[in-house]
């Protein structure tokens, strides 16, 4: 009973790690076709959304499964804990779905001249969630709290971005609703680096069993 408990808890997190890399992906793939001004690639990220929909529900299954057998209280903190990436990554595919779709908005209009530095900010927030998986597999919760305090700076320089934009409506009105997609863009960014920061919180809480999630303040 509890060794096939153990295989189960094991596809558990491969399904979980099956579902981070198809929500990294999505991130990539919706920056890549905003960046190339690619709308067919932005097509296909709306589109697979919906594997990541049917991850989270697949997850959720094997959870409900899980429950009736964790024999170990470390067993039963990774239970929730994996429902819990489940769905901050379920989240981040939404997120690269909103750029997609901005992606296919900015495509068919002129480009808005501001000067910024988006990769800056796309490497920040997917590193977080690729930082965030490792410390996850690896259990390791030092990098995961470290990982928590890098959001301050994703936060930052999502403001620092936003001003020029307001900037730049007020300055020239006729650019208001570019500017506009590209605000939801950059707010999109800055949200998939704090589902990153919560699964960190979740690995903190699998590894020490405290929670952490009110405690550190940005």
């Amino acid at each position: 009973m509890e060794n096939h408990f153990v295989i189960e808890l094991d596809a558990l997190r491969q399904k979980l790690l099956l579902m981070a890399g198809h929500a990294e992906a999505a991130v990539h793939r919706s920056v890549q076709s905003l960046n190339q001004r690619d709308c067919e690639l932005a097509v296909r990220v709306k589109e697979d959304d919906e594997i990541l929909d049917r991850f989270e529900v697949e997850i959720d299954e094997m959870i409900i499964m899980l429950l009736t057998k964790a024999p170990l209280a470390g067993d039963l903190r990774l239970i929730p804990v994996a429902m819990k990436i489940s769905l901050n990554l379920e989240r981040i595919g939404d997120e690269a779905t909103k750029i997609a779709k901005r992606a296919m908005d900015l495509a068919r209009e002129p480009v808005v001249k501001v000067s910024f530095d988006i990769d800056c900010l796309v490497n920040l927030s997917t590193n977080m969630v690729k930082a965030a998986l490792d410390a996850f597999v690896e259990r390791n919760s030092a990098a995961a709290r470290a990982l928590i305090l890098r959001d301050r700076e994703v936060d930052a320089l999502y403001k620092g971005i936003h001003q020029l934009f307001a900037r730049h409506m007020a300055e020239q009105p006729d650019t208001i609703g570019r500017c506009l997609h590209w605000i939801v863009v950059i707010k999109s960014l800055e949200r998939i680096a704090d589902h990153a920061k919560n699964i960190a919180e979740e690995v903190v809480y699998l590894c020490e069993a405290q929670d952490i999630r009110h405690t550190l303040k940005n």
